[in-house]
């Protein structure tokens, strides 16, 4: 098995990036790709310990991108694969969005203050073992003080879109992103499409205008769409002559269903899924500069 998809603590996952490939090494994986939401702090450590434990490694990202107005309610998400030499402009990129996710997280602050719930900054990142914080930390603070059971009710009742918590995140423009991944090195993907929110009568004609502005892939298996909606992007994917990518967007105990190298209705991603990638996806060994 493989997995083109996953997350570690340096972003919203559980797990810090070592142990992140120690479990897939354990679970038999052959290779892995980290992918961050718009970080690569995670992947120096998750590459030392690919090496180690003689597991391929492929560096990667997943970027918030800017809506398209023909995109009015759902998410786009670009996973960069190959991040191999990130420049200036991609660190650059990088620390810009690390910005606004600091000032996204004293919105949200505010947001449970202005509802009467005392909250402190240190309190959250006392939650995230030390990585980046996001919404599932905050999730986690709303369970500790009983004010929900679960992280899903925190999110339906209070973080996701719409909801009295939610603030917008920092994003990239989808020409900006896709330059600067391949600039370092990368191939673009996109990453579940059906977050889009777009109907089948009108992602064909979408994710083909993204392919000519420079789209180089899409992620049509992912384990929150079903397998006929994922076998129809495989589809679409290939007669657009898109590169096809599959993952579990793993999370680990912030997200339990998911497990390592299994995406939509319980398949495994085999690793002659790699053979439709360009090895410029692939992690030389060396290290990122």
């Amino acid at each position: 098995m493989i997995d083109l998809h996953t997350h570690s603590n340096a972003s919203d996952g559980s797990l810090s990036p070592a142990a992140l490939i120690d479990l897939a090494a354990d679970q038999g994986l052959s290779a892995i790709a980290l992918t961050d939401h718009d970080t690569i702090d995670g992947i120096e450590a998750a590459r030392q310990e690919a090496l180690g434990r003689g597991i391929r490694f492929i560096p990667g990202v997943e970027l918030e991108i800017a809506r398209p107005r023909k995109i009015v309610q759902g998410e786009f998400h670009l996973l960069g694969l190959g991040i191999n030499r990130p420049g200036g402009a991609f660190l650059e990129a990088m620390a810009e969005l690390a910005r606004l996710r600091e000032e996204r997280n004293l919105k949200i602050l505010g947001c449970m203050r202005d509802q009467g719930i005392p909250v402190t900054l240190e309190e959250v990142a006392a939650l995230s073992g030390g990585g980046s914080i996001g919404r599932p930390h905050f999730a986690s603070l709303l369970v500790k003080r009983g004010i929900v059971r679960t992280r899903e009710q925190a999110f339906s009742r209070f973080l996701a879109q719409g909801k009295p918590f939610y603030v917008p995140k920092g994003a990239l423009e989808f020409h900006c992103a896709l330059k600067i991944i391949k600039e370092s090195g990368g191939i673009a993907v996109l990453a579940h499409p059906m977050s889009l929110y777009v109907s089948w009568g009108n992602l064909p004609a979408l994710i083909g205008e993204l392919k000519e502005q420079g789209l180089d892939g899409i992620e049509a298996w992912h384990p929150t769409a079903k397998f006929r909606a994922c076998k129809r992007l495989e589809v679409l994917g290939l007669s657009l002559g898109l590169y096809i990518t599959a993952g579990s967007d793993f999370h680990g105990e912030t997200r339990p269903d998911r497990k390592l190298g299994i995406t939509s209705g319980g398949r495994r991603i085999e690793a002659s899924l790699l053979e439709g990638i360009p090895p410029l996806a692939y992690s030389s060994g060396d290290r990122i500069s």
